[in-house]
């Protein structure tokens, strides 16, 4: 597979949260008018925690433009399970423990600890320590980068964003405005 890019079609698969199995990714899509499809990097990370709980405290702005997010992580679907409430999130966490997505849409790792980090990186791990989140339990590749895939209700990608470092995933407005 080739990196995604606007203006192509969106692969479709199957996938696992933390509370179901077997969703399709097309299915899902008709739900609304645009998805915003999310890879972070696992439950443990601060950063991620940090964009979890943005995305859940602001998803009103996500459902006012007829949108939704979903979250890929490579976290363990049991391991969410006893981790999450059911309805904690309003929005679904694709559990990804064996990195088949990111591979499949060519999600790269930086090359070390240092080069995950920029501005953006910084503020978001200052605002999860002001906020008590703490770093969990490893899990995948710590390298990781994080990526956004908007794509429509016909699976079309209307905006593709590979990261450069591991907070460097645009804010809820930022994908509020992409939904529209």
């Amino acid at each position: 597979m080739t990196k995604i890019t606007a203006g192509v079609k969106f692969p479709d698969f199957t996938y696992n949260t933390p509370y179901k199995s077997g969703l399709n990714i097309a299915e899902t899509v008709k739900k609304c008018k645009k998805t915003a499809i999310v890879f972070l990097r696992y439950y443990g990370c601060p950063i991620c925690q940090y964009d979890i709980h943005s995305f859940k405290e602001n998803y009103y702005m996500i459902e006012n433009v007829d949108g939704q997010i979903l979250v890929v992580l490579q976290s363990d679907r049991e391991k969410l399970a006893n981790t999450l409430n059911k309805n904690d999130l309003p929005f679904d966490i694709i559990c990804d423990p064996d990195m088949e997505l990111y591979r499949m849409f060519e999600i790269g790792k930086a090359s070390s600890m240092v080069k995950m980090m920029d501005f953006s990186t910084v503020g978001k791990v200052a605002k999860a320590t002001f906020k008590g989140m703490k770093h969990g339990e490893y899990e995948g590749e710590e390298l990781q980068l994080p990526a956004l895939f908007v794509v429509d209700n016909e699976m079309n990608v209307t905006f593709a964003h590979y990261g450069k470092a591991a907070g460097d995933v645009p804010d809820i407005e930022k994908i509020a405005d992409l939904l529209k």
